[in-house]
């Protein structure tokens, strides 16, 4: 048949010229008269080697899972032969089969990797046997190509369709997951708290085991936060975390970087509100009353955080411990206020404050000099020394 109109067309396919959909068209159709009725029962050919090369399909043919291989590949072979005969898209109906192995995978939990092993296998034996049944039924070499690439076209096309079917399952998974997570958040922090049994049960639908402690973080804005293992609420105006504690610093700090934040001090599930009012006070008085950094830790400020929640005792404190300096501009004001802070942190360490305030020694001494005459015994009083310090810590920025 060198020169038949088959022949002639598969030159540009074997060049590279041709396109995908051509394939069919090109295959003379009294091909599925030559194999329908001998490839019926090469679905079971095919099971036999998919069982005896991929370990995870090794196991009976029972059940959903049997239904649906034995279903996919009888499916497969049929429809091959159909297109022979008419070239057209896949009816619907066999789409679904191809779309419900995707999506029979993810139920499994896995990804895509089996099944077209899968495929692979059925489309070699498939081909082996095809290229048997053609050459004693006299089907051109050309012909039996032109078949090969077809049968290998076909197969990415059913794979596309699992692929199709896993990743739309997937996405369903992530959104359902999602959304229990949210409704989990939203009962962690609840005020008045939720019942601990509602909160267990909501825990395990999100797939988001309780941790006996856990921080609320308070954002400045949405941020990608995968990889945190957080209960996120990241779309109304308050952003906000929940993470188990301890939180590794080093990883929010990376996952945060360009916005600002605040974490909570560990708490109980019961107390995650409270974590948070206190994270979103941080955030608040961030770059202000405490230092000026993106990620404000509140365990490490928390007789600040005291303080300013009782602005009203803080006055008090102030004005009572430190009235000596009442009388000062602001300039001399927070220069001596913040070595007096130094200096009872340190218990009067003079190279310790030289060194937190980056001043050389000597003035250190004259500043102690002035401090003392301006306190006088206070200084040495434990109750006034511990006052004046929660005074300076609650005025100090």
């Amino acid at each position: 048949m060198t020169g038949s109109p088959v022949e002639t067309a598969f030159g540009p396919m074997l060049s590279g010229d041709g396109r995908p959909g051509q394939l069919w068209a090109m295959l003379p159709r009294e091909l599925a008269a030559v194999f329908r009725p001998r490839l019926l029962d090469v679905a079971d050919e095919v099971l036999r080697e998919i069982q005896r090369t991929i370990p995870d399909y090794a196991r009976p043919l029972d059940g959903a899972f049997g239904k649906a291989l034995r279903a996919g590949v009888q499916a497969a072979i049929l429809q091959f032969i159909d297109r022979i005969a008419a070239s057209g898209p896949l009816p619907d109906e066999r789409r679904k089969v191809f779309v419900g192995l995707g999506v029979h995978e993810l139920a499994q939990g896995r990804n895509l990797d089996v099944l077209q092993a899968a495929y692979r296998v059925g489309a070699r034996v498939t081909w082996r046997r095809m290229a048997e049944v053609g050459t004693r039924a006299g089907v051109p070499s050309a012909t039996l190509c032109l078949l090969a690439e077809a049968i290998f076209a076909y197969i990415d096309e059913l794979s596309a369709l699992s692929i199709e079917g896993h990743a739309a399952a997937q996405a369903r998974a992530a959104g359902a997951l999602e959304r229990r997570r949210r409704r989990l958040l939203d009962l962690l922090l609840a005020d008045p708290p939720s019942p601990s049994r509602t909160v267990q049960e909501a825990a395990t639908a999100a797939e988001w085991p309780l941790p006996h402690r856990l921080v609320a973080v308070a954002l400045d804005g949405p941020a990608d936060v995968t990889g945190l293992n957080a209960l996120e609420d990241l779309e109304d105006g308050t952003p906000r975390l929940l993470l188990p504690a301890p939180a590794d610093r080093g990883a929010l700090t990376t996952a945060l970087a360009g916005h600002r934040a605040a974490v909570g001090p560990p708490v109980p599930p019961r107390q995650a509100a409270r974590s948070l009012a206190t994270a979103q006070e941080a955030l608040r008085l961030a770059a202000d009353v405490l230092p000026d950094e993106p990620l404000t830790w509140c365990e490490d400020h928390l007789a600040t955080l005291w303080l300013r929640k009782e602005p009203f005792l803080a006055t008090e404190v102030s004005r009572r411990r430190l009235a000596p300096l009442t009388a000062l501009t602001p300039k001399q004001y927070n220069r001596l206020a913040g070595t007096l802070l130094a200096w009872l942190e340190t218990c009067g360490n003079v190279r310790e404050v030289a060194e937190r305030l980056a001043i050389h020694p000597q003035t250190v001494r004259a500043r102690a000099q002035e401090l003392e005459t301006l306190f006088a015994d206070h200084l040495r009083n434990p109750d006034s020394r511990f006052e004046m310090i929660l005074a300076l810590r609650a005025t100090l920025p």
